[in-house]
């Protein structure tokens, strides 16, 4: 479906119906909480609405799980931004001294999006995205998810849909929420390496050694290269993409390559001659470097982070859970701790929502069972009971229906952040024994 399918008159009807029954609040309450890690950490928490005609709120904090359930369930926003974890409450950041009030810290947060490769995609543009370039996601979430666990040690990472053309990470360790802009900014620029705007032609250069990190991340890049780039999106088959990449080589594996193209029409066989050329000219050169075809791989696939995104600790950033209020198109659902995500088109997501409440509806085959020994008056009171069970929790209403495994996934990576903290908490417990 198109954008200019969508119409946004569905939201007031939807978003009630999902925040009453299918917000998963429990789950949200008690990864937002970490378990009362510190004194007040969720009620210091910062959160925005995007409500309807695009009315921003922000500076919104709550006490508890029902304070936020019930102003959620009021307001309905139409999306749902998270930021710090402050000084103050946010709520009263006006009536605290000025200068005191200051973001302590936060989800080290990473944001891919699809718009940043288009100068390297053929298939779609803008917020346009489809299984083809959906690969570009996939190599950005295996390089990162690698690199933040096996090079900076973190280990609670939750990848999620952005809710329109990119992924979101939030690297939820402690050690990370408490990072500085200067830690933040450190990790972010490690993990860049395409460099410069819409004029810059050559945006990797690599240099002898190649660095461990990027030897790692080229592997992954190689596995998706030939499929995705040469043959999806034709990268050596139209003149167009040929220029694009004879624009990145030194002048005499130009020549070369052009009067072999002229002939050579196989874009598979084009890229193998390729990379001969700048094999043997490595093998042959005095000079360090001429990695022109690592160089070429990387900058049509590596990942393009948006750096002011990881480096701010008060930056805001859209939520797990939150619908896109521009598109209408996708709501964010948490599938899989690693690498997977799901979206969801507006009128699939609206059936999909009716036929869930209608399913939680159904009265249980004992009650049914029940109703058939009773008068009226016992059905009524049946039909009560079903209601205040399909209103009970969140957990519940996801345990019946189809969606149970994105909640399960995300219930086990709140169970991995809890495990954590009572680990460190036991160190912490068995080193002041030992003074």
């Amino acid at each position: 479906m198109s954008n200019s399918d969508y119409d946004p008159a569905c939201l007031p009807d939807l978003l009630p119906l999902y925040y009453r029954r299918l917000f998963p609040f429990s789950q949200y309450y008690r990864w937002l909480s970490y378990g009362g890690v510190t004194k007040n950490y969720f009620q210091n928490r910062e959160f925005s609405f995007t409500l309807k005609d695009d009315i921003y709120v922000r500076y919104q904090s709550f006490s508890t799980q029902n304070e936020l359930e019930k102003e959620m369930q009021k307001m309905n926003p139409y999306k749902i931004d998270i930021g710090a974890v402050y000084s103050h409450r946010p709520s009263q950041h006006n009536t605290v001294k000025s200068g005191t009030f200051q973001a302590l810290e936060k989800e080290l947060v990473f944001d891919i999006d699809m718009t940043d490769y288009d100068d390297v995609r053929s298939c779609c543009s803008a917020a346009d995205i489809c299984s083809k370039c959906w690969t570009l996601m996939t190599i950005a979430i295996r390089i990162l998810d690698r690199a933040l666990r096996e090079d900076f040690g973190f280990q609670h990472l939750l990848w999620v849909y952005s809710g329109r053309r990119g992924v979101h990470c939030w690297v939820c360790d402690e050690a990370a929420r408490k990072l500085s802009v200067a830690a933040r900014s450190a990790v972010a620029e490690y993990l860049s390496l395409v460099k410069g705007g819409e004029e810059t032609v050559k945006k990797v250069v690599l240099s002898d050694p190649i660095h461990p990190f990027i030897s790692q991340s080229l592997s992954v890049v190689e596995h998706y290269f030939l499929q995705y780039a040469i043959v999806g999106q034709e990268l050596l088959s139209s003149k167009e993409g040929v220029d694009k990449v004879l624009n990145l080589l030194p002048e005499d594996i130009l020549c070369d390559l052009l009067l072999h193209y002229q002939s050579e029409k196989n874009p598979t066989k084009r890229w193998e001659r390729l990379k001969t050329l700048v094999h043997q000219k490595r093998a042959t050169s005095k000079k360090g470097g001429q990695y022109f075809d690592k160089e070429i791989m990387l900058q049509y696939c590596y990942p393009r982070l948006d750096v002011n995104v990881s480096k701010g600790v008060n930056h805001l950033l859209k939520s797990p859970f939150s619908v896109h209020p521009k598109t209408g198109k996708r709501i964010i659902i948490v599938i899989e701790v690693y690498f997977i995500f799901h979206n969801i088109d507006i009128y699939i997501f609206l059936i999909t929502l009716f036929l869930i409440c209608e399913e939680l509806d159904k009265p249980r085959p004992d009650e049914e069972e029940e109703d058939d020994t009773k008068d009226k008056e016992n059905e009524i009171e049946a039909g009560e009971r079903r209601k205040i069970r399909v209103y009970k929790a969140s957990f519940t209403y996801f345990k019946r229906t189809s969606l149970a495994k994105y909640i399960k996934l995300f219930d086990q990576f709140l169970d991995s952040v809890a495990r954590s903290r009572k680990g460190d908490m036991l160190k912490k417990s068995d080193l002041q024994k030992d003074f």
